[in-house]
C-alpha cells in the first residue's frame, strides 16, 4: 500500500469506528443480550453486531483485505494486508453501564519480518494505521505510521514525566490465574513507587491515554492483538515507546507502552518480575 492508500484506509477506519461507536452510545443504558459469560469476561450480542457493522464498512472500501477480530475472522491468513478489530474494548465496563469502552481498528501490512520488539508482530505484520474511538466522550484517536498521532484532529504527544514517583501507571488483569498472580506481584512492587495506579478496563483506551500524556505508562500481560494493535501505534506516533512479547495462547501478548522516559527505571524496579 502507498502512503495515500494508507491515508484513505485510515479515513475508512475512522468512519467505521464512528458508526459502531454511535451504536454503542445508544445502547449503553439499555438491557444487554449476553451471549457468553466467563469467570472474568462477558460476550454480548452487540459485540458481534458492531463487528459486522465494522466489517461491512471496511470490506466495502477494501473488499480483498481480511479482518482479524475479537468476534471472529473474515478472510484468509498471510494476506498482504489485514484489518485488526476490537468492536467493543471494555465489554465488561459497557455491560455494566460504565461509559469507559471503545472501538479499536488497526490496519497491518505483512512485511515477512518476525523480529519482536521492532514494531513487527511475530507473524510478520506491522501496524501502519490505527483508530481508537470513545463514543461516550466523542474522542477519536488516529495515527498513520511515520506521522503524528492525533486526537480529534489535534496533534498529541506523550508526557514529559521522567520519574516513576511522579507517574500515573495503568495496568490490567488477564483471565488466567497465573497471569493474575504475576500481575499482582508487579502491582505490589509498583504501587508504592508511583503516584497512582489505574486499572480502567479498556486496554486500547489506556494506550490512547498514554499517547495523549494523560497517563505515563501502561503494562499488562495476556492482552490480545486486537486490544493493542491500534493503541500501540498511537503511542509510537506520539513519541513514546511500545513493546510486546508473545505469550501462550492465540494472539496473546505481554506489552508495555510508555512515554520513552520511564523504561530504564521501570526495568530496575521490576527486575525479576517483568
Amino acid at each position: 500500500m502507498t502512503p495515500s492508500e494508507i491515508k484513505r484506509a485510515l479515513q475508512v477506519a475512522e468512519a467505521a469506528a464512528l458508526a459502531a461507536g454511535e451504536r454503542m452510545r445508544r445502547e449503553l443504558g439499555r438491557t444487554k443480550v449476553v451471549k457468553e459469560t466467563h469467570a472474568h469476561d462477558i460476550k454480548l450480542a452487540l459485540d458481534e453486531a458492531c463487528q459486522r457493522m465494522i466489517v461491512r464498512h471496511l470490506q466495502r472500501a477494501f473488499p480483498g483485505v481480511p479482518v482479524l477480530g475479537e468476534e471472529g475472522n473474515a478472510g484468509g491468513d498471510h494476506a498482504a494486508q489485514r484489518w485488526v478489530v476490537d468492536p467493543i474494548d471494555g465489554t465488561v465496563n459497557f455491560a455494566h453501564g460504565i461509559p469507559h469502552a471503545c472501538v479499536s481498528i488497526a490496519l497491518q501490512l505483512h512485511t515477512g519480518d518476525s523480529t519482536v520488539l521492532s514494531g513487527v508482530y511475530p507473524d510478520g505484520y506491522l501496524t501502519v494505521a490505527g483508530v481508537v474511538y470513545d463514543p461516550f466522550v466523542q474522542e477519536l484517536w488516529s495515527a498513520q505510521r511515520g506521522r503524528p498521532a492525533r486526537l480529534n484532529g489535534r496533534v498529541i504527544r506523550v508526557s514529559n514525566c521522567a520519574r516513576l514517583a511522579e507517574a500515573v501507571v495503568a495496568s490490567g488483569f488477564s483471565k488466567s490465574p497465573a497471569v493474575i498472580r504475576q500481575t499482582l506481584a508487579v502491582l505490589n512492587r509498583l504501587s508504592h513507587r508511583v503516584r497512582k495506579v489505574r486499572i480502567m478496563g479498556a486496554a486500547a483506551l489506556s494506550l490512547a491515554y498514554v499517547a495523549s500524556g494523560r497517563m505515563d505508562l501502561y503494562l499488562e500481560q495476556g492482552v490480545r492483538l486486537w486490544d493493542i494493535a491500534a493503541g500501540g501505534l498511537l503511542i509510537e506516533c506520539a513519541g513514546g515507546r511500545f513493546e510486546f512479547r508473545p505469550q501462550p495462547g492465540e494472539q496473546r501478548y505481554k506489552m508495555l507502552g510508555e512515554n520513552g522516559r520511564l523504561g530504564r527505571e521501570l526495568q530496575r524496579v521490576l527486575r525479576g518480575l517483568w
